[in-house]
């Protein structure tokens, strides 16, 4: 029935059914309002038809009878009846199951679908502390939780749309960044003074938090392939008075590093990827993501991580991030480019971050379910010739 169904009744059903059963809201409002919407939409037979489906589905929901998948039989049939309970694709609920067990993959799905919460980093380059930014949040009435981990960051489960309201971002007073990313960031450990390339930079939350952690001493070379994004970065910069230490090179980081005689004793590819640690902001990134495109991804890495190789001075150090959980692009990546380069060696980064996210091999690993931030990874790898 619902195959044949026309789009945008079904797309008004959809939102009646999520109305109903996810958000618990009065059934009788819920199905006047979609009955209107069909008959306004579509014609006055579809809002016959909307109110016959959704009383039928209050029925069956104070019943107690939803027709839910039953988590039964093999593998194959467990990760189709996830797929459903949980809505991701079956691709990712096999794939998360194979790595972390049934019931890690099961709090997963369920943190990727809870209400996101957003970090506000405090921006020092314009003279901003966290005290400041605490300050304006309690005059905006914005619930908030400073950062156990960063200095300059604040999180915030609601009330981002009065921060944009009040025009913090837009001054660049703060930026939207989680803490995940910041956490990468002090893997890198920009300190005033120093040169670092930034491979893959735009759109630049990174290369913005280095710039400022450099206190106008040094430089960050932003190296990206879109030309568009690297303007926006250039433009936030100034406007977060880090753009006398920021420097836009328009370049596809492979065929840069081929002729470019630059070289550096910190160089950060923040590596495209899957995105896989970032679901419970981006949900619509679970359905435009395949199991086909992880093939590409990973070659890719590969790739540019032996492109930014060649831009690390002797004794410099690499530092290879992804905003993904997924350890086919985290530590495979790395083990498979110590096996191509063995004039690298890993650095541990416990040094750079608390050892709550660093894992046996000596990595950064910030893990949604344990830490409630978004997924990422950071390994930092020292070439010794």
């Amino acid at each position: 029935m619902f195959r044949s169904m026309e789009p945008l009744l079904l797309q008004i059903l959809r939102i009646g059914f999520y109305e109903i059963v996810k958000l618990n809201m009065p059934p009788y409002a819920v199905v006047d309002e979609n009955v209107k919407l069909a008959k306004v939409a579509l014609r006055p037979g579809a809002g016959n038809m909307v109110n016959g489906i959704l009383r039928k589905l209050v029925l069956v929901k104070e019943n107690n009878s939803l027709p839910l998948p039953k988590l039964e039989g093999d593998s194959r049939a467990q990760a189709r009846a996830l797929a459903t309970l949980y809505s991701h694709p079956v691709w990712m609920v096999r794939r998360w199951t194979k790595y972390l067990g049934q019931e890690e993959a099961i709090q997963l799905m369920m943190w990727n679908n809870s209400d996101p919460s957003f970090s506000l980093r405090a921006n020092a380059a314009k003279g901003i502390t966290r005290d400041d930014l605490v300050m304006q949040l309690n005059s905006l009435k914005v619930p908030h939780e400073v950062s156990l981990h960063l200095d300059d960051f604040v999180r915030v489960k609601i009330g981002l749309q009065n921060v944009i309201r009040a025009g913090l971002l837009k001054e660049g007073l703060c930026s939207v960044q989680d803490e995940s990313a910041g956490l990468a960031v002090s893997v890198v450990d920009p300190q005033p003074g120093e040169d670092i390339i930034d491979c893959c930079a735009a759109p630049g939350g990174k290369t913005l938090y280095m710039a400022s952690r450099l206190r106008g001493k040094g430089k960050v070379h932003a190296i990206d392939i879109n030309k568009g994004r690297l303007r926006i970065l250039k433009e936030t910069a100034k406007l977060q008075k880090v753009d006398g230490v920021v420097d836009t090179i328009h370049a596809d980081l492979r065929t840069f590093a081929e002729s470019s005689p630059m070289k550096s004793g910190k160089v950060l590819l923040d590596a495209p990827c899957s995105g896989l640690g970032v679901l419970s902001k981006r949900s619509d990134l679970r359905w435009n993501r395949r199991l086909e495109d992880m093939e590409q991804l990973k070659n890719l890495q590969d790739e540019l991580l032996d492109a930014a190789s060649t831009l690390v001075s002797s004794g410099g150090v690499l530092i290879y991030s992804t905003c993904s959980i997924d350890p086919e692009e985290n530590k495979d990546r790395v083990e498979a480019f110590l096996v191509r380069h063995p004039e690298f060696r890993i650095d541990p980064v416990n040094r750079y971050v608390p050892s709550d996210f660093v894992t046996k091999q000596g990595f950064y690993f910030s893990d949604p379910v344990k830490h409630s931030l978004d997924g990422a990874f950071a390994a930092r790898l020292v070439r010794t010739l």
